[in-house]
């Protein structure tokens, strides 16, 4: 019925390419073991539940006996309580125990606000038993008064990983109690522990396991997901340890209706005339205002810190055209906002006193906010997961519910809302993280050291890779080797060494350049691209101008102003190969994986009308360039194998730079990462392959295991990737196949029939799976497509692209060095 008024406006009934109707799903009981407290299953009683479903019964069962567990149902599936009912009961049979604490448990969540809602969500639940359950919340938010309360008699501490590294585990003497009787570890949202920031996390909890076991305590492992393929695999990858896993859904669901929304063509044209699609941004804004007037409770999921705030501000315009109250029940929610605006907003949030919000995946992972009715989705979030995560906000109370997928101008969504099956008939992704990666691993061993003189007995703990670090941190004077095992060196904190984020560097403060006031934090890594010069910023609805950029004291000095337009930093990239790996032939041609570096410096940045994209102007910039060493994957193709394409040296160029956009932005199908997560660049002659070549890159320090990921999905990937430039309907290349909106060299050159028959040709001989097969791999979702008879004419001449192109900007990280 939603779904009906949104589509009844004038138009837009078209703009639906597909609607999936998931049925309504009976729930199965189960009841609770024997072994769980009565007093626990009262408590649970009194708040509603008279008995557990199966999947709860089983994960709890699972703890009970002493075996780390992943819980991996969909959302809303009482995941919270599944691992709660064993954690209480443990709480409570310790809480007369001589030491007068008794039993503890340590709760892991990747955001500061999940934290504080489970908080709440236990203290609720808990309420019953007294004093026996004492939950307290310990992160940077954290007063400094309260700190040594919590770590002399909390019981249940909930924090998360980046204060586990930086502060729990750093000053674990004046922990010694609470890691003496840990019984349990819970590590809620563990699907988001992924790529480079899933490894440091990996790391941290490996640290943690080495102090517990030297304070006599081995505590039990208790892991919630959303959906994901193996599970159990992932999480033993995360702790180091056997995990046993429960992935059966038992729970009951509401029906939820799904639908693919694709925004309208405008009578606009972009570079090189390719006719411009409405940004998801303003569809996304005009949906969220209809359904704040018609009463629907909802939250729109952005991509972006500046997409949310945007979309807050456009919603916030229209809706006081209806009536002036409406634009207070519309706010933005994302993260880099002080501790106190977070607080306000999910207080607001909870109480309903908010009809919509245009929030970030900060939002995502876990709030409860029970009682949604719709949930708009600004562009495929990356992956199937996350998906599915943010769709499953809505309905949590048993309801029907709404989600929509708006689909960005680019090859991945557009290739998505015209193939549902790609979303509806395929598994979600598998996690991947590498905690030997060298970038990760050295700094953790610094931190343990620090932390505990390192033994020999522990080095198996942190995997085989520790043996050839070893040597090198020693060299680098951070390490000495003593009779007593191996030691710290430095003053400095070793944890201080690296952001498990990835992120690197101490975050730039935004000031307000008139009145000293702290505006929020970004993180330094996106500080280039987010607040450089004249970049525009907005803030709680409020929109500003970066004024001066100060990097040694990571300060953005900003004003208040209303520009009409949006600013979107480019940047130059270049590669070296260091080491294949490697490689195996692709007809004449080669696929390669190894080790290279990137050479990135932004250069300019476009201003960009709102709501329709359009470029008005560029202006250059001077700022350091950054070098990452990292994993890439990578595939040549010979002179015979160009000429069977048709591929003269004049379109060579923009053929493979238009292979290169189009497979990084498909490249998130296959690998759980987001196409910001990955980098490319496109050679017709690189001088270390000697051969025109496709790169594509992680965009972290060591890598993240995305490359390796396309390695072994290549056929599928570019595949996929040929199929969605083809099936376009754009002329000569748009946003919606072959152009990228960060592209520094303006989209110059591009040819979209060329990069079309040359992937023809390559996946023509091309093996079935290269290397060693993944065997979590599913099934290759596509038949290769047929070629289609091409429109005679002649072809379009091209330049041929330089050797420095102009790429996709990656959240890239900082080396440990």
């Amino acid at each position: 019925m939603v779904l009906d008024r949104l589509a009844a406006v004038a138009g837009r009934s078209a703009r639906i390419t597909h609607t999936e109707h998931l049925p309504p799903r009976a729930g199965t009981h189960a009841i609770w073991p024997d072994r769980i407290r009565p007093e626990v299953v009262a408590a649970i009683q009194q708040a509603g539940i008279d008995h557990p479903w199966a999947h709860q019964a089983a994960a709890a069962e699972h703890a009970l006996d002493g075996e780390s567990v992943i819980i991996a149902t969909g959302t809303a599936s009482g995941k919270s309580l599944a691992y709660l009912a064993p954690v209480l009961s443990a709480l409570l049979d310790g809480s007369k125990a001589p030491n007068g604490r008794g039993a503890t448990a340590l709760y892991l969540a990747p955001t500061k606000a999940l934290a504080a809602d489970q908080r709440r969500a236990v203290k609720q639940l808990a309420a019953p038993l007294g004093n026996a359950v004492r939950p307290a919340v310990y992160d940077g938010d954290t007063p400094v008064e309260e700190r040594e309360w919590v770590r002399q008699y909390a019981n249940y501490v909930l924090t998360n990983p980046d204060m586990l590294h930086r502060g729990i585990l750093p000053s674990h003497p004046r922990w010694s109690s609470f890691l003496r009787a840990l019984r349990f570890v819970v590590i809620d949202e563990c699907h988001t522990y992924r790529g480079v920031f899933g490894s440091h996390v990996a790391q941290v909890v490996r640290r943690l396991r080495r102090l517990c076991a030297r304070y006599g305590a081995d505590p039990v492992f208790l892991l919630a997901s959303a959906t994901a393929a193996d599970p159990s695999v992932a999480a033993g990858r995360l702790t180091g340890l056997p995990v046993e896993e429960v992935a059966d859904d038992s729970s009951p669901r509401g029906e939820l209706v799904f639908a693919l929304w694709e925004p309208p063509l405008t009578d606009l044209h972009g570079e090189k005339g390719a006719p411009v699609r409405r940004t998801a941004t303003a569809e996304t804004a005009d949906l969220l205002t209809d359904l704040t007037v018609q009463g629907v409770r909802s939250v729109a999921f952005v991509r972006s810190r500046r997409g949310a705030e945007l979309i807050s501000v456009i919603a916030k315009e229209r809706l006081a055209e209806v009536d002036r109250s409406l634009p207070a029940r519309v706010a933005a929610y994302r993260g880099g906002y002080l501790p106190e605006e977070r607080r306000a907003l999910e207080r607001a949030l909870h109480s309903g006193q908010l009809l919509g919000l245009a929030a970030t995946t900060a939002l995502e992972l876990g709030i409860d906010i029970s009682g949604l009715d719709a949930v708009v989705i600004a562009g495929y979030p990356g992956t199937r997961a996350s998906l599915w995560q943010q769709a499953g906000r809505a309905g949590r109370s048993g309801q029907g519910a709404l989600a929509v997928l708006v689909a960005r101008d680019d090859p991945l969504d557009t290739f998505l809302v015209h193939h549902p099956e790609a979303l509806f008939q395929q598994p979600v992704e598998s996690t991947v993280l590498d905690p030997d990666n060298p970038y990760v691993l050295a700094p953790h061993l610094c931190a343990a050291a620090a932390e505990l003189p390192l033994t020999d007995p522990d080095l198996e703990l942190f995997g085989p890779a520790v043996a050839e670090l070893l040597p090198q941190l020693e060299a680098a004077k951070l390490l000495r080797k003593r009779p007593s095992g191996w030691h710290w060196t430095r003053r400095e904190r070793a944890a201080d060494l690296t952001d498990i984020r990835g992120e690197g560097g101490r975050p730039v403060q935004i000031v307000e350049e008139g009145t000293g006031r702290l505006l929020g934090t970004v993180d330094e890594s996106a500080a280039h691209t987010a607040v450089h010069e004249g970049a525009v910023h907005l803030h709680q609805g409020r929109t500003y101008l970066v004024r001066k950029l100060d990097l040694e004291d990571s300060v953005a000095l900003v004003e208040e102003a209303v520009p009409p337009y949006s600013t979107t930093a480019r940047d130059t990239t270049s590669i070296t190969v260091l080491e294949t790996d490697t490689e195996i032939p692709w007809g004449d041609g080669r696929l390669c994986y190894g080790s290279v570096e990137v050479t990135s410096q932004v250069v300019s940045f476009l201003r960009r009308r709102l709501l329709t994209g359009e470029v008005l102007g560029e202006t250059k910039l001077e700022l350091p360039p950054r070098t990452l060493r990292t994993r890439a994957v990578w595939w040549t193709v010979t002179e015979d194998q160009l000429d069977a394409a048709r591929i003269n040296p004049e379109i060579l160029g923009g053929t493979l730079h238009a292979a290169e956009h189009a497979s990084i932005g498909m490249l998130p199908l296959f690998a759980t990462c987001d196409r910001w997560d990955i980098g490319g660049v496109s050679v017709p002659l690189h001088p270390d392959t000697l051969l025109p070549t496709v790169f594509v890159y992680d965009g972290h320090p060591g890598g993240a295991g995305f490359a390796e990921r396309a390695f072994h999905t290549a056929r599928a990937w570019l595949t996929a990737t040929r199929q969605a430039i083809a099936s376009c309907e754009c002329e000569a290349g748009c946003p919606s196949c072959v152009q990228s909106p960060k592209c520094g060299n303006g989209n110059e050159p591009l040819h979209k029939r060329g990069a079309v028959r040359l992937l023809t040709e390559l996946l023509r001989c091309a093996p079935p799976a290269p290397g060693n097969p993944d065997p979590t791999e599913p099934p290759e979702p596509y038949e290769p497509w047929e070629a289609r008879t091409e429109k005679a004419g002649a072809e379009e001449a091209g330049t041929v692209a330089p050797a420095r192109e102009t790429r996709e900007q990656p959240s890239e990280g900082r080396p440990w060095t």
